[in-house]
């Protein structure tokens, strides 16, 4: 688990077909986050939980299947460009962002971005079917970057979007600072919503719960 509170802007050193049909090799330097690092340790790579298979100095190599390549951004990094890095959670740690997994549910498009004295206003599209999922001050993972929402588009317009506000603090310490319009970028929901809506959806299908069974005599 992870909570969306980037520790270090990664670089990319290679991105490499793997001899696997449909899979890659990811080379990442990080020099921070990778400290204390074991081969089958987990780190967020752009939000995306990827699994370390062997460490050389500061040089992280992962393994990225097919399912990660066509569902996130991952398969468009090239070397020298940056990545926000995260460390999987200590049991006890602080939970200072919200519960991120790591998991991608889709990519957005950085739609506009514009100066607010102190602060950045960004609107990012949202593929439709996730749309629902996010809510006005509501929590979503935005390039493993933790960010509350602050407006969102109508149930019915055409083009799907959310807004966030970005401090200086997460300007310079993620890659958010520097993505230009038309960018794109890996998007987490909450999983609560997820859930939420999986549980309605059978409680409002009777046939889909079955039936209780009586005590035993």
């Amino acid at each position: 688990m992870f909570t969306g509170i980037v520790a270090e802007q990664g670089s990319v050193v290679s991105l490499n077909p793997s001899t696997a049909e449909q899979s890659a090799v990811l080379v990442i330097s990080a020099p921070a986050a990778g400290a204390g690092l074991e081969p089958g340790g987990s780190i967020a790579v752009n939000g995306v939980c990827l699994t370390a298979t062997s460490l050389d100095e500061d040089r992280i190599s992962l393994d990225v299947m097919g399912e990660t390549l066509d569902r996130t951004t991952t398969g468009k990094l090239r070397p020298g460009m940056k990545v926000n890095l995260e460390r999987c959670v200590p049991a006890g740690g602080r939970l200072d962002g919200h519960v991120v997994q790591g998991h991608v549910d889709g990519v957005g498009e950085l739609l506009e971005r514009e100066n607010q004295g102190n602060w950045d206003r960004l609107r990012f599209s949202v593929p439709q079917q996730l749309a629902r999922y996010i809510a006005e001050k509501g929590s979503i993972a935005v390039d493993g970057v933790s960010l509350t929402v602050t407006a969102v588009s109508g149930a019915e317009e055409p083009q799907q979007w959310f807004e966030v506000g970005l401090i200086p603090t997460t300007l310079a310490a993620t890659g958010l600072g520097a993505l230009d319009v038309g960018g794109a970028v890996n998007l987490e929901v909450d999983v609560l919503a997820k859930y939420a809506e999986r549980l309605l959806a059978f409680t409002a299908s009777p046939a889909a719960v079955p039936a209780a069974e009586g005590g035993q005599a």
